[in-house]
This record gives C-alpha cells, sequence and structure tokens, in this order.
C-alpha cells in the first residue's frame, strides 16, 4: 500500500503473484464546502463541510471491495484500488498519475470507476461509448487598465466596457445544442471591477468563465480563439491582459471493450442497464485516467426522490452500496477469471 500519492491519495495493491492484467478502480477522498442541512445522527460535525457529491459513499464501495478481495482473492494478476483526494478541483487525478511511486506500478490494463446519480433508479446502470463527461475548465480574465477621476474618466482606462464585450461575445461564442458535436458552452462564474469608492472610474477588473465541450478537440479549439479574442480585445481597448486556467476536468472518454465489460457485469448482477446518448454536463477528473488507460465512468442511480448532486440535503443511499461492490467485483471477476 502506498499512502500520500499525489497529496493525501491511498492506494492498495491486491497482487496474486501470477501474470495476467492490472485493474485499477478509483474512488475520490474530498467534500464540498457546503453547510450541510440535514439532522440525521451521522451529519457532517464541520461548519460549512460536508459530502454532497457522495464521494464518501464511493470510498465505502471501494472498503467493500477490498474486503471482498481479502476474502477472494483474484487468481491472476492485480487489483489496485485507489482512493484519490482534490477531485473536486480537478487536479487529483494528474497529481496522483504525475507522482512517480505511482508510475512505479505500471503497467495498469483497464481503469474503472462510476458516480452516484440522483433522479435515477436506485442501482441503474448508465453506460456510454465515448465521452460520458464534459471536458471543463475555467479562466481568469485580469484586465489592468488605470484610475481616474469618475468625472474624468477620459483620463483613465476604464474595464467596464471589455468587460460587457466578454459577456455578451462568449455567450455568443456558446454552441448550446448538446447534440451538436461541437458543443460548448462558456458561462461566466464571476465579474469584479472597481471599488466602492464613486469618486473613482474603475481601473480593474476581473471575469471568471467556465467552458464546458464534449471533446478534448474541441476544448482546444475553443481555448486558443478564446484567448486570442481576449488578447486583440484588451489591446483594443488600451488594457493589460492576464489570464489563469483553474479547475482542469478532462473528457471521461470511455472504451468501448471497457464499456462492454461493464454492461456485462451489470446483467450479470441483475442490474437495470441504460445506454446514454448525450454524455453528461458536469466534469469529472477521472478523465485524467480514461485519457491515458484502457477504462471507463458509469454512472449509477441514486434514487429517483435522491436530492441532487451538490445541494445541502443531499445523502449518498446506503442501499446502493451494496450494488456498487457487486458490480466493482463483477468487473475484476470478468477480467481475471
Amino acid at each position: 500500500m502506498l499512502e500520500d500519492l499525489g497529496g493525501t491519495g491511498i492506494i492498495a495493491v491486491f497482487d496474486s503473484g501470477k501474470e495476467g492484467p492490472t485493474v485499477l478502480f478509483r474512488s475520490e477522498l474530498d467534500a464540498l464546502p457546503i453547510q450541510e442541512v440535514n439532522d440525521f445522527e451521522y451529519r457532517s460535525e464541520r461548519e460549512n463541510v460536508s459530502h454532497k457529491c457522495g464521494h464518501d459513499g464511493h470510498m465505502a464501495t471501494l472498503l467493500g471491495l477490498a474486503e471482498a478481495i481479502s476474502q477472494k482473492p483474484p487468481r491472476i494478476g492485480r487489483v489496485m484500488l485507489l482512493f484519490q483526494p482534490a477531485e473536486e478541483i480537478g487536479a487529483g487525478a494528474e497529481r496522483v498519475l504525475g507522482d512517480s511511486r505511482f508510475e512505479e506500478l505500471y503497467p495498469i490494463d483497464y481503469t474503472f470507476a462510476f458516480h452516484n446519480l440522483p433522479g435515477f433508479p436506485l442501482g441503474e446502470v448508465l453506460v456510454r461509448t465515448g465521452p460520458f463527461t464534459a471536458a471543463v475548465k475555467s479562466l481568469i480574465i485580469k484586465l489592468e487598465g488605470k484610475t481616474s477621476h469618475a468625472g474624468e474618466p477620459e483620463n483613465g482606462i476604464n474595464p467596464a466596457l471589455a468587460i460587457a464585450h466578454i459577456l455578451q461575445t462568449t455567450q455568443k461564442m456558446s454552441v448550446p445544442n448538446t447534440q451538436a458535436e461541437d458543443f460548448s458552452l462558456l458561462t461566466p462564474i464571476h465579474v469584479n471591477m472597481g471599488s466602492l469608492a464613486y469618486g473613482v472610474s474603475a481601473g480593474y477588473g476581473e471575469v471568471h468563465l467556465t467552458l464546458r465541450t464534449w471533446t478534448e478537440n474541441t476544448m482546444r479549439q475553443l481555448s486558443t480563439k478564446l484567448i486570442q479574442y481576449l488578447s486583440d480585445l484588451a489591446l483594443s481597448h488600451g488594457l493589460r491582459l492576464e489570464t489563469e486556467w483553474t479547475n482542469v476536468f478532462r473528457t471521461n472518454s470511455n472504451n468501448e471493450e471497457a464499456v462492454d465489460i461493464i454492461q456485462q457485469a451489470a446483467e450479470d448482477c441483475g442490474l437495470l442497464v441504460t445506454p446514454r446518448e448525450q454524455p453528461f454536463k458536469w466534469g469529472e477528473d477521472f478523465g485524467a485516467f480514461t485519457q491515458r488507460f484502457r477504462g471507463a465512468m458509469f454512472g449509477m442511480g441514486a434514487g429517483e426522490h435522491c436530492p441532487a448532486l451538490h445541494n445541502p440535503d443531499y445523502d449518498f443511499p446506503d442501499e446502493l452500496l451494496e450494488h456498487g461492490v457487486r458490480m466493482y467485483q463483477r468487473i475484476m471477476e470478468i477480467i481475471l477469471d
């Protein structure tokens, strides 16, 4: 077992000692800055911190798999259970992949993860070949001008008009049709300009955007186009531009063979399997693994009346644990038996 992997991650390795494939299963460690509103006994004891995405349930599922493996070890090959940090900020997967100790565990033949999905029947398995979740990343745009007296704005450089252009133009850049191959969504997240000094014309402003596309290729094209537009805009307004990319999530590109294994496992477990026509629009940094290794992420229904992810009253349904453990165990058996 390796600890502090990629920061605070942990990986447990079950090695049969016999030649065969290596299968990696992954769960997430992090919570969210959301105040718990539930009043049950096991509610969060941390102020403004709680598990509102079900990562605690994903971890418990992996622990259940560890118990199952200890009772029935793999006949050949290796199984690795990764408890990964920092998924919510899109950094954890890359940190793990960049850890030299993790690289020593190569080769990895298959990798799998699931995410619980409120609004779908409990235990329903959702699968899709190709993009399963969107490529997502955020951009911080800083515009430096020059303050002046509010009565003499001509003596300064106010970023207000440029900010207005950014908000309008990025909306026009969006292709909100989810069925379009070049689907793209540019969402304003935060705008800040000047200060509450009514005699001063603003000289500095920020715009924060989040970009979403179905594919890495579309994201690269959109990012290049956006940065070029911002550079031209800043130059035309006499502003100094700084940009910073953050919270980067690679698209989960599901391998066809891995999806077939998931579907077979679900059928063997007696679970309903539903092919997903379109990817989900949220980001999941497991995409960094599916970009590198043969693997797939799948969804598991958390119940049609389960509160939505990131809601303050969300709670991972314990009834899903058994289904998750059985799915992982069956996937392992299909590959290693």
